[in-house]
């Protein structure tokens, strides 16, 4: 009997057993590159029928006064109602956190001349 080739290295009788193990991977391969196939195919069909980008009329405009400025003002804390009986967080009012009002002096608060501005900085302060 000669024997050459593939069949030299591999018995005839183990080849027929690792036919499972040769064709299993290769149909999973089959059906995983199939199934992308068909998911980049929807995703695609699905992106055509979404809305293009705004157009440059669609887009926000400033309004006709101009630009709309930052409003920076002092505000106080208003005083809790005093009652006796303990409130609610809907009776305080503003959700529940304290409101604020206006202050009446605007000027703001600066540090004093000897104060390094924050506690425990250690720097030599405003000058």
């Amino acid at each position: 009997m000669q024997i050459s080739g593939r069949d030299a290295v591999i018995p005839h009788e183990v080849m027929a057993d690792a036919e499972p193990f040769v064709v299993g991977p290769l149909v999973v391969g089959l059906l995983i590159t199939a199934m992308l196939v068909v998911v980049v195919w929807w995703g695609v069909r699905m992106r055509r029928g979404e809305p293009g980008p705004p157009r440059p009329e669609d887009q926000p405009r400033l309004p006709e006064t101009g630009a709309v400025h930052e409003v920076s003002e002092m505000r106080e804390p208003n005083e809790m109602p005093r009652g006796g009986k303990a409130l609610t967080p809907h009776e305080l009012g503003s959700a529940g956190n304290v409101s604020t009002r206006r202050a009446r002096n605007q000027k703001r608060r600066l540090w004093s001349r000897n104060s390094s501005g924050g506690f425990g900085s250690g720097g030599l302060g405003r000058h």
